[in-house]
Protein backbone atom coordinates (compact mmCIF):
# COMPACT_ATOMS: atom_id res chain seq x y z
CA UNK A 1 0.00 0.00 0.00
CA UNK A 2 2.74 2.21 0.65
CA UNK A 3 2.93 3.50 -3.19
CA UNK A 4 -0.81 4.42 -2.74
CA UNK A 5 -0.52 6.44 0.22
CA UNK A 6 1.18 9.84 -0.40
CA UNK A 7 2.42 10.80 2.85
CA UNK A 8 5.19 7.70 2.39
CA UNK A 9 5.76 7.93 -1.65
CA UNK A 10 5.89 11.58 -1.25
CA UNK A 11 8.46 14.54 0.00
CA UNK A 12 7.44 17.17 2.27
CA UNK A 13 8.88 20.76 1.82
CA UNK A 14 9.17 22.48 4.83
CA UNK A 15 7.95 26.48 4.41
CA UNK A 16 9.23 29.24 7.23
CA UNK A 17 6.27 31.50 6.30
CA UNK A 18 8.07 34.97 7.11
CA UNK A 19 10.78 34.11 4.97
CA UNK A 20 9.07 32.72 1.59
CA UNK A 21 7.64 35.16 0.07
CA UNK A 22 6.49 38.81 1.29
CA UNK A 23 2.93 40.12 -0.92
CA UNK A 24 2.04 43.43 1.02
CA UNK A 25 5.19 45.04 1.36
CA UNK A 26 6.12 45.10 5.11
CA UNK A 27 9.10 42.76 4.69
CA UNK A 28 7.50 39.30 5.98
CA UNK A 29 6.63 36.70 4.05
CA UNK A 30 2.62 35.74 4.52
CA UNK A 31 0.30 33.24 3.03
CA UNK A 32 -0.48 35.16 -0.07
CA UNK A 33 3.44 35.06 -0.81
CA UNK A 34 3.19 31.31 -0.36
CA UNK A 35 0.22 31.11 -2.75
CA UNK A 36 2.29 33.15 -5.42
CA UNK A 37 4.84 30.74 -4.69
CA UNK A 38 3.24 27.37 -5.59
CA UNK A 39 4.32 26.50 -9.08
CA UNK A 40 8.11 26.56 -7.37
CA UNK A 41 7.02 23.66 -5.60
CA UNK A 42 5.03 22.15 -8.73
CA UNK A 43 8.04 22.76 -11.01
CA UNK A 44 10.64 20.94 -7.92
CA UNK A 45 8.44 17.70 -7.74
CA UNK A 46 7.44 18.02 -4.01
CA UNK A 47 4.36 16.68 -3.05
CA UNK A 48 3.41 18.96 0.48
CA UNK A 49 3.80 21.74 1.69
CA UNK A 50 4.57 21.96 5.71
CA UNK A 51 4.40 25.67 7.07
CA UNK A 52 5.73 26.31 10.14
CA UNK A 53 3.10 28.98 13.04
CA UNK A 54 0.55 31.10 11.19
CA UNK A 55 -1.41 31.71 14.11
CA UNK A 56 -2.41 34.66 16.39
CA UNK A 57 0.88 35.41 18.31
CA UNK A 58 2.92 38.09 20.25
CA UNK A 59 5.91 36.47 18.36
CA UNK A 60 7.87 36.35 21.28
CA UNK A 61 9.29 33.24 20.18
CA UNK A 62 8.17 33.67 16.18
CA UNK A 63 4.94 32.01 16.10
CA UNK A 64 5.51 29.19 18.24
CA UNK A 65 3.59 31.31 20.88
CA UNK A 66 0.09 30.94 20.38
CA UNK A 67 -2.75 33.24 20.95
CA UNK A 68 -5.29 31.75 19.37
CA UNK A 69 -4.96 28.32 17.85
CA UNK A 70 -8.10 28.65 15.68
CA UNK A 71 -7.22 31.84 13.55
CA UNK A 72 -4.33 33.61 11.35
CA UNK A 73 -2.32 36.29 12.34
CA UNK A 74 -2.96 39.51 10.56
CA UNK A 75 0.60 39.65 9.66
CA UNK A 76 0.41 36.64 7.40
CA UNK A 77 -3.09 37.21 6.22
CA UNK A 78 -6.71 36.08 7.16
CA UNK A 79 -8.57 32.69 7.42
CA UNK A 80 -9.89 33.49 3.81
CA UNK A 81 -6.44 33.70 2.42
CA UNK A 82 -5.88 30.12 4.08
CA UNK A 83 -8.64 28.86 2.12
CA UNK A 84 -7.48 30.68 -1.23
CA UNK A 85 -4.07 28.85 -0.25
CA UNK A 86 -5.64 25.20 0.57
CA UNK A 87 -7.44 25.69 -2.31
CA UNK A 88 -4.86 26.67 -4.99
CA UNK A 89 -2.21 23.68 -3.17
CA UNK A 90 -5.03 21.16 -4.16
CA UNK A 91 -5.66 22.25 -7.38
CA UNK A 92 -1.97 21.58 -8.18
CA UNK A 93 -2.10 18.34 -6.31
CA UNK A 94 0.38 19.14 -3.02
CA UNK A 95 -1.08 18.57 0.59
CA UNK A 96 -0.86 21.06 2.99
CA UNK A 97 0.55 20.54 6.39
CA UNK A 98 0.11 22.73 9.21
CA UNK A 99 2.23 23.53 12.56
CA UNK A 100 0.68 22.32 15.67
CA UNK A 101 1.47 23.47 18.95
CA UNK A 102 0.03 22.17 21.95
CA UNK A 103 2.97 21.73 24.40
CA UNK A 104 2.28 24.92 25.44
CA UNK A 105 0.74 28.35 24.53
CA UNK A 106 0.90 32.08 24.81
CA UNK A 107 0.24 34.16 27.98
CA UNK A 108 -1.59 36.00 26.16
CA UNK A 109 -4.03 32.88 25.41
CA UNK A 110 -7.60 33.68 26.83
CA UNK A 111 -7.01 30.44 28.47
CA UNK A 112 -4.38 31.37 30.23
CA UNK A 113 -5.99 34.83 31.40
CA UNK A 114 -8.33 32.54 32.93
CA UNK A 115 -6.08 30.31 34.65
CA UNK A 116 -4.30 32.63 36.15
CA UNK A 117 -7.06 35.25 37.14
CA UNK A 118 -7.39 32.98 40.03
CA UNK A 119 -7.46 29.65 42.15
CA UNK A 120 -10.46 28.38 41.74
CA UNK A 121 -10.46 30.11 38.25
CA UNK A 122 -12.19 26.52 35.94
CA UNK A 123 -9.34 26.71 33.47
CA UNK A 124 -6.70 26.95 36.48
CA UNK A 125 -5.69 23.35 35.73
CA UNK A 126 -5.41 23.73 32.17
CA UNK A 127 -2.02 25.24 33.29
CA UNK A 128 0.71 23.51 35.38
CA UNK A 129 0.74 25.39 38.40
CA UNK A 130 2.54 24.70 42.20
CA UNK A 131 3.34 26.02 45.27
CA UNK A 132 6.61 27.76 45.90
CA UNK A 133 9.47 24.93 47.33
CA UNK A 134 9.16 24.25 51.09
CA UNK A 135 11.80 26.88 51.84
CA UNK A 136 10.69 29.60 48.75
CA UNK A 137 11.55 29.47 45.37
CA UNK A 138 10.72 27.32 42.09
CA UNK A 139 9.13 23.92 42.67
CA UNK A 140 12.36 21.84 41.11
CA UNK A 141 15.27 22.35 39.60
CA UNK A 142 13.70 22.35 36.10
CA UNK A 143 15.32 24.80 33.14
CA UNK A 144 13.68 26.44 30.63
CA UNK A 145 14.78 25.48 27.51
CA UNK A 146 16.33 28.95 26.74
CA UNK A 147 18.12 29.14 29.58
CA UNK A 148 17.28 29.89 33.61
CA UNK A 149 14.59 27.99 35.42
CA UNK A 150 11.22 26.96 33.78
CA UNK A 151 9.59 27.89 36.56
CA UNK A 152 7.78 31.87 36.60
CA UNK A 153 6.03 33.52 39.99
CA UNK A 154 2.64 34.94 39.46
CA UNK A 155 2.27 37.36 42.39
CA UNK A 156 -1.75 37.75 42.08
CA UNK A 157 -2.03 33.93 43.01
CA UNK A 158 1.16 32.89 45.01
CA UNK A 159 1.74 29.98 42.61
CA UNK A 160 4.25 29.58 39.58
CA UNK A 161 3.68 28.46 36.15
CA UNK A 162 5.73 26.26 34.17
CA UNK A 163 7.40 27.58 31.26
CA UNK A 164 9.64 24.74 29.21
CA UNK A 165 10.39 27.70 26.55
CA UNK A 166 9.65 31.46 27.10
CA UNK A 167 8.17 32.15 30.42
CA UNK A 168 5.60 33.88 27.48
CA UNK A 169 4.99 30.03 26.88
CA UNK A 170 3.16 28.55 29.56
CA UNK A 171 2.97 24.93 29.41
CA UNK A 172 -0.90 23.54 28.73
CA UNK A 173 -1.66 20.58 31.33
CA UNK A 174 -2.62 17.66 28.69
CA UNK A 175 -3.21 15.36 32.17
CA UNK A 176 -6.53 17.52 32.07
CA UNK A 177 -9.27 16.18 29.89
CA UNK A 178 -11.03 18.98 29.30
CA UNK A 179 -8.11 20.72 27.67
CA UNK A 180 -6.78 17.63 25.71
CA UNK A 181 -10.33 17.69 24.39
CA UNK A 182 -10.57 21.46 23.12
CA UNK A 183 -6.96 20.55 21.67
CA UNK A 184 -8.32 17.60 19.53
CA UNK A 185 -11.38 20.11 18.54
CA UNK A 186 -9.07 22.27 17.37
CA UNK A 187 -7.27 19.56 14.94
CA UNK A 188 -10.48 19.15 13.87
CA UNK A 189 -11.38 22.83 12.78
CA UNK A 190 -8.69 23.01 10.55
CA UNK A 191 -9.12 19.02 8.88
CA UNK A 192 -12.30 20.24 8.54
CA UNK A 193 -10.84 23.53 6.40
CA UNK A 194 -9.08 20.86 4.39
CA UNK A 195 -5.59 20.49 6.28
CA UNK A 196 -4.02 17.55 5.17
CA UNK A 197 -1.96 16.68 8.68
CA UNK A 198 -0.19 18.01 11.08
CA UNK A 199 3.54 18.09 12.16
CA UNK A 200 3.19 18.53 16.23
CA UNK A 201 5.91 20.85 18.12
CA UNK A 202 8.01 19.37 20.39
CA UNK A 203 5.41 16.29 21.09
CA UNK A 204 8.10 14.62 23.93
CA UNK A 205 7.83 17.65 25.80
CA UNK A 206 3.73 17.20 26.09
CA UNK A 207 3.34 14.74 29.10
CA UNK A 208 5.71 15.30 32.66
CA UNK A 209 6.35 13.36 35.73
CA UNK A 210 3.39 13.54 37.92
CA UNK A 211 4.90 13.81 40.95
CA UNK A 212 7.33 16.56 39.51
CA UNK A 213 10.57 15.49 40.56
CA UNK A 214 13.89 17.06 40.09
CA UNK A 215 15.78 16.82 37.16
CA UNK A 216 19.16 14.61 37.81
CA UNK A 217 22.54 16.54 36.86
CA UNK A 218 24.19 15.69 33.76
CA UNK A 219 27.70 14.33 33.78
CA UNK A 220 28.47 15.28 30.23
CA UNK A 221 27.67 19.02 30.43
CA UNK A 222 30.76 21.36 30.30
CA UNK A 223 30.91 25.08 30.21
CA UNK A 224 29.86 27.15 26.98
CA UNK A 225 27.07 24.68 26.64
CA UNK A 226 23.43 25.91 26.74
CA UNK A 227 22.09 26.21 30.12
CA UNK A 228 19.32 23.24 29.57
CA UNK A 229 22.14 20.55 28.85
CA UNK A 230 23.59 21.08 32.77
CA UNK A 231 20.30 18.70 33.77
CA UNK A 232 19.14 15.17 32.35
CA UNK A 233 15.94 15.88 31.05
CA UNK A 234 14.44 12.80 32.91
CA UNK A 235 11.25 13.73 34.31
CA UNK A 236 10.33 16.86 32.45
CA UNK A 237 10.14 15.15 29.16
CA UNK A 238 9.17 11.66 27.39
CA UNK A 239 7.41 10.23 29.67
CA UNK A 240 5.40 6.68 28.98
CA UNK A 241 1.94 9.15 29.72
CA UNK A 242 2.45 10.73 26.01
CA UNK A 243 1.44 7.22 24.69
CA UNK A 244 -2.11 8.01 25.17
CA UNK A 245 -2.05 11.56 24.31
CA UNK A 246 -0.94 10.03 20.90
CA UNK A 247 -3.04 7.62 20.49
CA UNK A 248 -6.20 9.86 21.05
CA UNK A 249 -4.52 12.62 18.10
CA UNK A 250 -4.07 9.84 15.91
CA UNK A 251 -7.75 8.78 16.65
CA UNK A 252 -9.03 12.50 15.32
CA UNK A 253 -7.13 12.40 12.34
CA UNK A 254 -7.96 8.83 11.64
CA UNK A 255 -11.74 9.98 11.42
CA UNK A 256 -10.82 12.12 8.04
CA UNK A 257 -9.06 10.05 5.03
CA UNK A 258 -5.40 10.20 4.32
CA UNK A 259 -4.24 12.39 7.06
CA UNK A 260 -0.49 12.35 8.19
CA UNK A 261 0.38 13.13 12.10
CA UNK A 262 4.54 13.95 12.09
CA UNK A 263 6.16 14.46 15.43
CA UNK A 264 9.27 16.77 16.38
CA UNK A 265 11.15 14.64 18.80
CA UNK A 266 14.71 15.45 20.02
CA UNK A 267 15.34 12.14 21.46
CA UNK A 268 17.99 8.83 20.44
CA UNK A 269 16.73 6.16 17.85
CA UNK A 270 15.81 3.57 20.55
CA UNK A 271 13.03 6.65 22.12
CA UNK A 272 12.14 7.89 18.95
CA UNK A 273 10.80 4.78 17.60
CA UNK A 274 8.16 4.73 20.31
CA UNK A 275 6.63 7.46 19.36
CA UNK A 276 4.89 4.84 16.46
CA UNK A 277 3.16 3.88 19.37
CA UNK A 278 1.88 0.38 20.80
CA UNK A 279 0.77 -1.16 17.45
CA UNK A 280 1.78 2.10 15.48
CA UNK A 281 -1.13 3.63 17.51
CA UNK A 282 1.01 6.77 17.65
CA UNK A 283 2.82 9.41 15.06
CA UNK A 284 2.96 8.02 11.47
CA UNK A 285 6.13 9.61 10.81
CA UNK A 286 8.54 10.49 14.50
CA UNK A 287 10.60 13.11 12.95
CA UNK A 288 14.35 11.48 12.45
CA UNK A 289 16.87 14.17 13.08
CA UNK A 290 19.99 11.71 13.38
CA UNK A 291 21.36 13.15 10.04
CA UNK A 292 21.59 16.82 11.42
CA UNK A 293 23.98 15.89 14.31
CA UNK A 294 25.28 13.02 12.64
CA UNK A 295 29.44 12.80 11.91
CA UNK A 296 29.58 13.57 7.90
CA UNK A 297 32.02 10.19 7.77
CA UNK A 298 30.77 7.33 5.79
CA UNK A 299 31.32 4.76 8.02
CA UNK A 300 29.29 6.88 11.18
CA UNK A 301 26.61 7.53 8.60
CA UNK A 302 25.79 4.16 7.46
CA UNK A 303 25.98 3.25 11.31
CA UNK A 304 22.97 5.28 11.57
CA UNK A 305 20.72 4.02 8.88
CA UNK A 306 21.81 0.69 10.38
CA UNK A 307 20.59 1.21 13.65
CA UNK A 308 17.62 3.08 12.32
CA UNK A 309 16.21 0.64 10.08
CA UNK A 310 16.48 -2.41 12.73
CA UNK A 311 14.69 -0.39 14.94
CA UNK A 312 11.89 0.82 13.63
CA UNK A 313 9.15 -1.37 14.42
CA UNK A 314 7.40 -3.70 11.73
CA UNK A 315 5.56 -1.53 9.53
CA UNK A 316 7.03 1.64 10.89
CA UNK A 317 7.60 4.09 8.05
CA UNK A 318 10.58 5.98 8.09
CA UNK A 319 11.62 9.26 7.29
CA UNK A 320 14.73 11.58 7.14
CA UNK A 321 15.38 15.50 7.36
CA UNK A 322 18.73 17.32 6.74
CA UNK A 323 17.94 20.53 8.06
CA UNK A 324 15.30 22.63 9.35
CA UNK A 325 14.20 26.34 10.94
CA UNK A 326 16.01 25.74 14.83
CA UNK A 327 19.19 23.81 12.79
CA UNK A 328 22.10 24.94 11.07
CA UNK A 329 21.53 24.47 7.16
CA UNK A 330 23.20 21.32 5.71
CA UNK A 331 25.45 23.17 3.30
CA UNK A 332 27.16 24.93 6.05
CA UNK A 333 27.01 22.18 8.29
CA UNK A 334 29.58 19.82 5.44
CA UNK A 335 30.18 22.27 2.67
CA UNK A 336 28.50 22.74 -0.63
CA UNK A 337 30.22 19.63 -2.00
CA UNK A 338 28.95 17.49 0.12
CA UNK A 339 26.01 18.94 0.60
CA UNK A 340 25.10 17.91 -2.78
CA UNK A 341 26.07 14.16 -1.76
CA UNK A 342 23.35 15.15 1.43
CA UNK A 343 20.77 15.56 -1.09
CA UNK A 344 21.44 12.49 -3.13
CA UNK A 345 21.13 10.51 0.41
CA UNK A 346 17.84 12.50 1.68
CA UNK A 347 16.21 11.67 -2.01
CA UNK A 348 17.28 8.14 -2.07
CA UNK A 349 17.35 6.79 1.14
CA UNK A 350 13.58 4.47 2.22
CA UNK A 351 11.22 6.78 3.73
CA UNK A 352 9.87 10.14 3.79
CA UNK A 353 11.99 12.59 3.29
CA UNK A 354 11.22 16.68 4.57
CA UNK A 355 13.21 19.17 2.31
CA UNK A 356 13.94 23.11 4.43
CA UNK A 357 13.19 26.17 1.91
CA UNK A 358 16.16 27.13 0.81
CA UNK A 359 18.73 23.76 0.71
CA UNK A 360 17.20 23.25 -2.65
CA UNK A 361 19.88 26.08 -3.59
CA UNK A 362 22.75 24.84 -1.06
CA UNK A 363 21.66 27.99 0.91
CA UNK A 364 24.07 28.49 3.35
CA UNK A 365 23.35 30.00 6.96
CA UNK A 366 23.55 34.20 6.98
CA UNK A 367 25.38 36.42 9.47
CA UNK A 368 23.20 38.21 11.68
CA UNK A 369 24.39 41.60 13.15
CA UNK A 370 23.75 41.54 16.64
CA UNK A 371 21.45 44.40 15.57
CA UNK A 372 19.13 42.69 13.63
CA UNK A 373 18.47 39.69 15.98
CA UNK A 374 15.08 38.25 16.30
CA UNK A 375 15.85 34.56 18.16
CA UNK A 376 15.12 34.86 21.65
CA UNK A 377 17.19 32.41 22.39
CA UNK A 378 20.07 33.80 20.89
CA UNK A 379 18.76 36.93 23.14
CA UNK A 380 19.14 35.27 26.27
CA UNK A 381 22.78 33.31 25.97
CA UNK A 382 24.32 35.49 23.79
CA UNK A 383 27.71 34.29 22.43
CA UNK A 384 27.06 30.27 22.44
CA UNK A 385 26.21 30.36 18.93
CA UNK A 386 22.42 28.78 19.29
CA UNK A 387 20.99 31.83 16.99
CA UNK A 388 18.30 30.06 15.19
CA UNK A 389 17.98 33.12 12.84
CA UNK A 390 20.96 31.99 10.49
CA UNK A 391 18.71 29.77 8.98
CA UNK A 392 15.38 31.08 8.28
CA UNK A 393 16.80 33.99 6.22
CA UNK A 394 14.29 35.07 3.13
CA UNK A 395 14.36 32.71 -0.39
CA UNK A 396 15.86 34.01 -3.03
CA UNK A 397 14.49 34.00 -6.04
CA UNK A 398 16.16 36.20 -8.52
CA UNK A 399 18.57 38.93 -9.16
CA UNK A 400 15.48 41.87 -8.65
CA UNK A 401 15.44 44.27 -5.70
CA UNK A 402 15.76 41.96 -2.78
CA UNK A 403 15.82 38.55 -4.53
CA UNK A 404 12.18 39.22 -4.96
CA UNK A 405 11.62 38.03 -1.89
CA UNK A 406 9.63 41.86 -0.91
CA UNK A 407 9.86 45.53 -2.11
CA UNK A 408 10.89 46.80 0.90
CA UNK A 409 13.88 45.66 3.57
CA UNK A 410 13.00 42.46 4.70
CA UNK A 411 12.69 41.53 8.27
CA UNK A 412 16.08 39.42 8.32
CA UNK A 413 19.75 39.56 5.95
CA UNK A 414 19.79 38.10 2.76
CA UNK A 415 22.14 35.70 1.57
CA UNK A 416 25.27 37.59 0.46
CA UNK A 417 25.36 35.53 -2.54
CA UNK A 418 21.68 36.04 -3.50
CA UNK A 419 22.81 37.70 -6.62
CA UNK A 420 23.82 34.10 -8.31
CA UNK A 421 22.37 31.70 -5.28
CA UNK A 422 18.86 32.28 -6.36
CA UNK A 423 16.01 30.25 -8.25
CA UNK A 424 15.40 31.96 -11.66
CA UNK A 425 19.80 32.05 -11.82
CA UNK A 426 20.11 28.44 -10.53
CA UNK A 427 16.82 27.65 -12.76
CA UNK A 428 18.78 27.83 -16.01
CA UNK A 429 22.61 26.27 -14.65
CA UNK A 430 22.53 22.46 -15.85
CA UNK A 431 25.05 22.21 -12.89
CA UNK A 432 23.34 24.23 -10.08
CA UNK A 433 22.02 21.97 -7.07
CA UNK A 434 18.65 22.96 -7.80
CA UNK A 435 18.70 21.66 -11.01
CA UNK A 436 20.09 18.43 -9.33
CA UNK A 437 17.76 18.32 -6.52
CA UNK A 438 15.05 18.49 -9.09
CA UNK A 439 16.49 15.77 -11.01
CA UNK A 440 16.84 13.53 -8.22
CA UNK A 441 13.08 14.25 -7.24
CA UNK A 442 11.78 13.36 -10.95
CA UNK A 443 14.35 10.10 -10.98
CA UNK A 444 12.81 9.22 -7.40
CA UNK A 445 9.21 9.73 -8.47
CA UNK A 446 9.70 7.82 -11.60
CA UNK A 447 11.00 4.42 -10.00
CA UNK A 448 9.55 2.83 -7.88
CA UNK A 449 12.60 1.11 -5.88
CA UNK A 450 13.80 4.85 -4.74
CA UNK A 451 10.02 6.03 -3.30
CA UNK A 452 8.88 2.69 -1.74
CA UNK A 453 11.62 -0.04 -2.25
CA UNK A 454 13.43 -2.08 0.83
CA UNK A 455 16.93 -0.87 1.61
CA UNK A 456 20.05 -2.72 2.19
CA UNK A 457 23.33 -1.96 2.65
CA UNK A 458 26.21 -2.93 -0.21
CA UNK A 459 29.31 -1.87 1.43
CA UNK A 460 31.26 0.96 3.70
CA UNK A 461 34.46 2.12 4.06
CA UNK A 462 36.51 4.90 5.31
CA UNK A 463 35.05 7.46 2.70
CA UNK A 464 32.35 5.47 0.83
CA UNK A 465 28.91 4.36 1.83
CA UNK A 466 27.06 1.98 -0.88
CA UNK A 467 23.86 0.90 -0.28
CA UNK A 468 20.47 -0.69 -3.05
CA UNK A 469 17.18 0.07 -3.32
CA UNK A 470 14.83 -3.09 -4.49
CA UNK A 471 11.22 -3.02 -5.63
CA UNK A 472 10.29 -6.23 -7.19
CA UNK A 473 12.62 -6.83 -10.22
CA UNK A 474 13.45 -3.07 -10.40
CA UNK A 475 16.82 -1.90 -8.25
CA UNK A 476 19.09 1.25 -7.83
CA UNK A 477 22.36 0.98 -5.96
CA UNK A 478 23.61 4.63 -4.24
CA UNK A 479 26.97 4.49 -3.90
CA UNK A 480 28.08 8.20 -2.03
CA UNK A 481 31.66 9.24 -1.65
CA UNK A 482 32.32 11.10 1.41
CA UNK A 483 35.83 12.58 1.01
CA UNK A 484 37.15 14.98 -1.61
CA UNK A 485 39.43 12.38 -3.59
CA UNK A 486 38.91 10.10 -6.06
CA UNK A 487 37.76 6.15 -4.90
CA UNK A 488 37.57 3.40 -6.04
CA UNK A 489 35.52 0.69 -4.41
CA UNK A 490 34.83 -3.09 -5.66
CA UNK A 491 31.69 -4.35 -5.15
CA UNK A 492 30.62 -7.45 -3.72
CA UNK A 493 30.74 -10.72 -5.67
CA UNK A 494 27.45 -11.08 -8.16
CA UNK A 495 26.44 -7.33 -8.14
CA UNK A 496 24.84 -6.59 -11.50
CA UNK A 497 25.04 -3.46 -12.49
CA UNK A 498 24.43 -1.38 -15.88
CA UNK A 499 24.43 2.20 -16.44
CA UNK A 500 24.83 5.59 -14.28
CA UNK A 501 21.45 7.31 -13.80
CA UNK A 502 22.76 10.35 -12.42
CA UNK A 503 25.24 11.74 -11.12
CA UNK A 504 25.95 14.69 -8.32
CA UNK A 505 28.84 15.91 -10.35
CA UNK A 506 27.46 15.50 -14.21
CA UNK A 507 28.87 14.15 -17.28
CA UNK A 508 28.52 10.33 -16.57
CA UNK A 509 24.34 9.34 -17.12
CA UNK A 510 24.61 6.47 -19.80
CA UNK A 511 28.23 5.24 -18.72
CA UNK A 512 27.93 1.41 -17.91
CA UNK A 513 29.92 0.05 -14.85
CA UNK A 514 30.91 -3.24 -13.10
CA UNK A 515 32.34 -4.34 -10.09
CA UNK A 516 34.97 -1.86 -9.93
CA UNK A 517 33.31 1.42 -9.39
CA UNK A 518 34.90 4.79 -9.77
CA UNK A 519 33.91 7.62 -7.89
CA UNK A 520 35.06 11.20 -8.00
CA UNK A 521 35.78 13.33 -5.33
CA UNK A 522 31.98 14.32 -3.54
CA UNK A 523 30.69 12.55 -6.29
CA UNK A 524 27.30 10.30 -5.78
CA UNK A 525 26.14 7.93 -8.53
CA UNK A 526 22.77 6.25 -8.69
CA UNK A 527 23.16 3.40 -11.10
CA UNK A 528 20.63 0.86 -12.50
CA UNK A 529 21.14 -2.11 -10.89
CA UNK A 530 19.66 -5.67 -11.58
CA UNK A 531 19.00 -9.08 -9.96
CA UNK A 532 22.23 -12.18 -9.76
CA UNK A 533 21.03 -14.86 -12.55
CA UNK A 534 19.98 -17.99 -10.22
Amino acid sequence: MAERTWWKRGIVYQIYPRSFQDSNRDGVGDLEGIRQRLDHLTWLGVDALWISPIYPSPMCDGGYDVADYRDIDPLFGSLDSFDALIADAHARDLKVILDFVPNHSSDRHAWFAESRSSRDNPKRDWYIWRDPAPGGGPPNNWISNFGGSAWQFDEATGQYYYHAFLKEQPDLNWRNPQLREAMFDTLRFWLDRGVDGFRVDVIWHLMKDPEMRDNPPNPGYAPGQPDINRLLQIHSADHPDIYGVLAGMRQVLDAYPDRVLIGEIYLPIERLVTYYGPDLSGAHLPFNFQLIHATWRARDIEALVREYEEKLPEGGWPNWVLSNHDQPRIATRVGQAQARIAAMMLLTLRGTPTLYYGDELGMPAVHIPRDRVQDPWEKNEPGLGIGRDPSRTPMPWDRSFNAGFSEVEPWLPLNQDWHTRNVAVMKEDPTSTLTLTRRLIALRNERKSLTVGRYAPVLVDDHVFVYRREAGDEQALVALNFSGEDQTVTLPQGAQLGAVLLSTLGGREGERTGAKLHLRGHEGLVIEAHREPH
